[in-house]
């Protein structure tokens, strides 16, 4: 694989890709960063009990003194 200015592979003592090291400076602002790190949170939240739409309206406009909206 070709090296990519701004990232590196970090191996284990195997030599085996463990882990990326990715500069901010370069690609900090990159959508495609967000993309990844939105689709990592995406999956460690799977299995998470989830809260319709709904409710969240209802809570956050009881907590700021709305009436219905």
């Amino acid at each position: 694989m070709a090296q990519i200015a701004g990232i590196k592979y970090e191996t284990d003592a195997r030599g085996t890709k463990r882990f990326v090291r990715i500069d901010l400076k370069k690609y900090g602002n990159s959508p495609l960063l967000e993309d990844f790190l939105d689709s990592v949170d995406i999956e460690k939240r799977k299995g998470e009990e989830t809260v319709p739409l709904e409710e969240v309206i209802e809570r956050l406009n009881k907590k700021s003194g709305k009436k219905d909206v």
